[in-house]
């Protein structure tokens, strides 16, 4: 099974995201087994450069976290961490922003946004089939409705804190 944790910082910054994302959510991790998350950010945090990394459970508080649990083979699971592992150390995508209002296509593998890296994982993986989504549109919502849609997910655990 592979853990997502869907959250929104709470931070002035994150907002405009969650928003722009038409819902309430502005970022993704993926949960290691050890704990740790597996995801890309555009800052330094939790110790850990900008770009793909592993950062320890809690690196940053979080205004809003759904962990969500996806089921998947133990073939699907560990091509889905190979993924992403083989990915740390790529920088962040700084035009990724701007490209929500261009077309870049998200699929490229030179640099990742958090919500982009996470869904190309999940097709890599063979957990869902090639989305159809423009090109410049994967965002923390419309990957949690990705996942969402693999049959049998279990319920998200949501955590609200302020």
């Amino acid at each position: 099974m592979i853990q997502l944790q869907f959250v929104c910082e709470a931070s002035i910054s994150s907002q405009p995201i969650a928003w722009f994302s038409a819902g309430h959510l502005s970022h993704v991790d993926c949960v290691l087994n050890d704990g740790t998350l597996l995801g890309a950010r555009s800052d330094r945090v939790g110790g850990r450069p900008p770009g793909v990394q592993v950062r320890p459970q809690n690196y940053i508080k979080f205004s809003r976290r759904v962990v969500m649990s996806v089921p998947c083979s133990p073939l699907q699971e560990k091509a889905y961490h190979d993924f992403l592992l083989g990915q740390v150390g790529k920088p962040y995508d700084d035009e990724a922003i701007l490209a929500f209002f261009f077309n870049r296509n998200w699929r490229e593998k030179d640099s990742w946004i958090c919500s982009e890296l996470q869904a190309a994982a999940g097709e890599f993986s063979g957990i869902f089939p090639q989305l159809y989504l423009a090109a410049n549109k994967i965002t923390p919502v419309s990957c949690a409705v990705a996942f969402s849609a693999v049959g049998g997910w279990t319920r998200p655990q949501v955590f609200t804190t302020v």
